[in-house]
């Protein structure tokens, strides 16, 4: 492996992979890049009506994804990414679709232009999928208080789970560990926030202080 690792996290809503990306950033002088959320222009109306805006919000992810996966790619840097490009058809255009949410056809344009665009990208080195039972997700939505989050469907959440468990035991584009965070508070306990740590390490079977 050379000296730049690109690593994503990947997780259902609310399961911590934002304040995980930061944590490990700052840890070892990554570059972190996070998803769009403060600025998307489609969150609140799909959380709305997701019937109506779930090809838009998709489509708004996936070119925010791609840009930001071609930059990673092409930039010198180690780099922790909040949630990977492969979720998105994979988890959340799937289960739109599934759920009656995306028709058939905005499904099939969606799918077939992912696979056009993802077939440019190398794939991160090390995918950190964070698995939280429902629970602990719904925990994790309140607290951080976000208005659009408020009245997340049980439901849906619990179905994404089930599509990231699908999803991660077919993935072949590298290297995936899952880590379990139900018993975990890695924000503001140590010895948590170490454990993920030495994971990490001894997953990819070398010193990640190396990279910093």
């Amino acid at each position: 492996m050379s000296s730049k690792i690109f690593i994503s996290i990947a997780g259902n809503i609310g399961s911590g992979k934002s304040s995980l990306t930061r944590l490990l950033a700052e840890r070892f002088k990554w570059i972190p890049y996070y998803e769009s959320v403060s600025d998307n222009p489609y969150l609140s109306d799909f959380y709305a009506d997701m019937e109506r805006w779930s090809f838009n919000l998709q489509i708004y992810f996936l070119a925010h994804r791609f840009n930001t996966h071609k930059e990673i790619v092409e930039r010198p840097n180690s780099v922790i990414q909040d949630r990977s490009i492969y979720e998105d058809v994979e988890i959340f255009a799937a289960n739109l679709h599934k759920l009656g949410k995306m028709s058939d056809r905005d499904h099939q344009t969606y799918t077939n232009l992912f696979a056009e665009m993802t077939s440019y990208l190398r794939p991160p080195d090390l995918l950190v999928y964070l698995k939280a039972n429902v629970d602990t997700l719904i925990k994790q939505i309140k607290k951080r208080g976000r208005d659009f989050e408020k009245d997340i469907d049980v439901n849906y959440l619990s179905e994404l789970n089930n599509s990231y468990d699908e999803w991660i035991k077919r993935y072949k584009f590298g290297r995936v560990l899952t880590i379990n965070t139900d018993d975990l508070d890695f924000v503001h306990t140590n010895c948590d926030f170490d454990h993920i740590i030495n994971t990490i390490e001894k997953d990819l079977l070398l010193d990640l202080r190396l990279f910093t």
